[in-house]
């Protein structure tokens, strides 16, 4: 299991690189610049504009600014923002614990609802619960977000007022536990039905497809009980599809949820992500975007790994 860890870990490395390159190529090429948003501006002469590019290194060549660029990020330094002149690394240790938060709750309710509902629905298949089950998530998983968003925030901020429209805390509250929960309901139910209704299908499927398996009816012979039968045989291996799903979701805890954040005026990484796109805030969306690449890559590792933990018929030693 080690040597594996250490090969996976050990490739990931140039493919991180390899991502990176793309990804400052990719936003030179964006027209405009890292200058753009002084275009126009009468304020700025071309001196200042030439001033400004040696001292953030443009009138390099790129290659060059790619390599300074990337031993900067390696040792903490990520540069500032161009839109705040705050430090990058300090905007992200702001925004992070706030998409912890978020995403975490989200990421928790998914999985303590979807599991269950999907242990419901394979065990009474084609039963009446199980054609709402089924009806209910493909109409969850079909909503848009923002939509489903917009709506939460009719329903149940503007007309019948039980929950505030947005943000974290009450302005000019004092923040407390009861006040971020009440703030914390839209945007949790908005990310977390499709996220329900995803889950669900992929679990009931491969629930389905488990528990006619030979060694399902063996321990049934036994004499195990149902929910012997479905802790401790069925459920198990059925679980892989839904490892590679959670797995795969890891980053978003880190990363935020974009459309969300922004909706509900959450101040996340999402939205940080967003304003730094509206503003050609370069150095920002350079390591937001290395940042998640790289959790994708983690991610893929881990999932990797959980399934050998879960199915012992996976070898991943070899």
């Amino acid at each position: 299991m080690g040597a594996y860890v250490a090969r996976r870990a050990a490739g990931a490395v140039p493919l991180l690189f390899l991502i990176s390159v793309a990804i400052f190529a990719i936003l030179r090429a964006v027209p405009g610049g890292p200058l753009a948003m002084y275009a126009g501006d009468p304020t700025v002469r071309d001196e200042d504009l030439a001033r400004l590019e040696r001292a953030l290194g443009l009138d390099q060549p790129l290659p060059l600014q790619y390599l300074a660029w990337l031993v900067r990020f390696a040792v903490g330094d990520w540069g500032y923002s161009l839109a705040s002149s705050q430090p990058v690394l300090g905007l992200v240790g702001e925004r992070l614990p706030n998409t912890l938060l978020l995403m975490g709750t989200v990421y928790l309710v998914t999985l303590a609802l979807a599991i269950p509902v999907a242990v419901v629905a394979a065990t009474r298949q084609y039963s009446v619960l199980d054609h709402l089950i089924t009806g209910a998530t493909f109409a969850a998983y079909a909503l848009p977000t923002f939509w489903l968003g917009l709506l939460l925030i009719l329903t149940f901020g503007l007309q019948l007022g039980w929950l505030p429209l947005g943000g974290m805390t009450t302005p000019g509250g004092d923040g407390d536990l009861v006040d971020r929960l009440r703030h914390l309901v839209l945007p949790v139910v908005t990310l977390s039905l499709p996220g329900i209704a995803h889950y669900v299908r992929y679990l009931r499927a491969s629930l389905l497809e488990t528990i006619g398996q030979d060694y399902v009816r063996t321990a049934r012979a036994k004499g195990l009980g149902e929910h012997a039968v479905l802790r401790g045989h069925a459920l198990r291996n059925a679980a892989i599809p839904l490892v590679t799903l959670a797995a795969l979701e890891l980053p978003e805890l880190f990363v935020g949820a974009l459309v969300t954040e922004q909706i509900f005026g959450w101040p996340g990484m999402g939205r940080l992500f967003w304003d730094a796109a509206t503003r050609a805030d370069y150095p920002v969306l350079m390591s937001l975007l290395t940042v998640a690449a790289a959790l994708i890559i983690l991610a893929n590792l881990v999932a990797d790994l959980l399934y050998a933990a879960i199915d012992p018929r996976i070898r991943v030693g070899a």
